[in-house]
């Protein structure tokens, strides 16, 4: 098994104990050829915007550009930047348009003033945490690099924000852009043959599984009918692999709502629905939806439940709040990250001894610096002078691995995205996204098939966490035994 399609562990999870396995569709079972959907995206909601919005006919200029935005960013609709931030909230790079801010107007809005938190789900529609949202933050940047950057122009970046999110939903609800890709299903959506086998896998383990999905009925049975009809003769429709299914659910508010659900109708025109379900049945297909309801029918709740979705607010953090599902993130862009990683290994293992070479020095100098303020002015003249050689030599050779350091950091973080580095980095820190995956899913990988690899009565172990004070005393271990030091420095 490659190491980019393994199953990565936060939360220990025995796959033994749980009796009910449920999904997401898009972005989780359904995979999107990620460029021809976004650009499909961005193409048709700058039409909806000038269509709609009032927005001038020159932004149809724009050229969608696949490689500028990441899942994780934040939108400071205030200032109109695009912000990155690690765990802590500390903003690590802003842009406005696709201008890095210079470092003095960087400082003065995210360094000398208390800024408001960008903490989801308050600022949530702020937060890029989909890929569905990439497009979002592309659009944002390019209309101001346009309109305000290059125009002159002034610009309402709460109003530019709310419009672009309210297009690109319309357009994904009740546009064109779901039409688009029923017409040439292949063309957007990857046929994983590993999908059906990884399914089955789990129903002939015992498990229970459940689909639940916000998008409805006829988008969903399209999509399952070309991912899953006849990929393996036991299930020759997509509804067999199920126990129950749920389209148009409406996540978040499925989690702490109180909608019924509905039977679709799938024999009539617009699928209207039979009516209000007091059961939930095999072979039928419902809407809407509460999670209170769903656990009292299907009798079975709690950490018994693992869902598997990719969206950190819609899927993963409102589940954990609202219950005690265990959770599974489908992170697409992973093995991208990690082939990326490992290509730079050499590289990140040096900047790793570089950076504890750099606190080695700093703590040498500590020291060496309270040496020189303790010498007696009576003390010869040539150990003064030593001394403060010491100290400029040790000096000067921090400042030299810092750079280093720096160089090697950034040349890494541009190797991924010359605009904002790694997905799950920061910096040397975990990043704001990185932190999310980290604190609401159990496990997560890079697409459902990927449990595949493991049994079903698996036992996810997380590997032990060490706080700083711990990893310092085993550094000191290893440098006691002889495996560590500053050799080669």
């Amino acid at each position: 098994m490659e190491r980019a399609r393994q199953v990565f562990v936060n939360r220990n999870l025995r796959m033994s104990t749980i009796e009910l396995v449920g999904f997401d569709m898009d972005y989780t079972l359904a995979i999107y050829h990620q460029r021809r959907i976004e650009e499909l995206s961005f193409e048709l909601t700058l039409q909806k915007l000038v269509d709609s919005y009032g927005y001038p006919p020159d932004i149809l200029r724009i050229p969608y550009s696949p490689h500028f935005a990441i899942r994780g960013l934040f939108i400071d609709k205030t200032n109109g930047n695009l912000v990155k931030m690690d765990r802590f909230g500390h903003v690590g790079r802003a842009m406005h348009g696709r201008t890095p801010l210079d470092s003095k107007e960087y400082k003065r809005l995210y360094r000398d003033e208390r800024v408001r938190a960008f903490s989801p789900p308050h600022s949530s529609d702020a937060w890029m945490d989909t890929l569905f949202s990439l497009p979002e933050a592309c659009l944002f940047a390019d209309i101001i690099e346009m309109l305000s950057v290059q125009q002159k122009q002034p610009v309402d970046y709460a109003k530019l924000c709310a419009d672009i999110r309210e297009a690109i939903d319309s357009i994904h609800r009740d546009g064109p852009l779901k039409d688009i890709i029923l017409k040439n299903i292949s063309h957007y959506i990857y046929e994983d043959l590993e999908l059906g086998p990884t399914l089955h896998k789990l129903r002939s383990g015992g498990k229970k599984l459940f689909l639940l999905t916000n998008s409805p009925h006829g988008y969903t049975q399209a999509v399952m009918s070309y991912l899953l009809d006849n990929a393996i003769p036991e299930y020759p429709s997509w509804k067999n692999y199920f126990d129950v299914i749920l389209t148009g659910a409406c996540k978040p508010l499925f989690f702490s709502g109180s909608a019924p659900f509905e039977e679709v109708n799938e024999t009539e025109p617009g699928n209207t629905p039979h009516g209000v379900a007091s059961t939930l049945e095999r072979g039928k297909i419902y809407q809407r939806g509460n999670l209170a309801d769903f656990e009292r029918m299907v009798q079975i709740r709690g950490e018994a439940v693992l869902y598997v979705g990719d969206h950190i607010y819609g899927d993963i953090l409102k589940s954990k709040q609202a219950s005690l599902w265990r959770t599974c993130m489908v992170v697409q862009e992973l093995e991208d990250e990690m082939s990326y990683l490992e290509s730079r290994a050499e590289d990140l293992w040096t900047l790793s001894k570089l950076e504890q070479l750099r606190k080695n020095l700093d703590e040498e100098i500590s020291s060496v610096r309270t040496a020189v303020n303790r010498l007696d002015k009576e003390a010869p003249a040539s150990a003064r002078l030593e001394a403060r050689a010491s100290l400029e030599t040790l000096r000067q050779r921090f400042r030299e691995t810092n750079d280093l350091s720096r160089q090697l950091a950034l040349d890494i973080d541009k190797g991924f995205n010359t605009y904002w580095g790694l997905v799950f980095k920061e910096g040397s820190e975990t990043s704001r996204f990185g932190e999310q995956v980290e604190q609401y899913a159990c496990i997560y990988t890079s697409r459902v098939s990927n449990l595949s690899f493991y049994s079903p009565m698996q036992y996810f172990r997380s590997a032990r966490d060490f706080m700083a004070h711990e990893r310092d005393s085993m550094l000191g271990w290893k440098k006691a035994e002889g495996e560590g030091g500053e050799e080669g420095f």
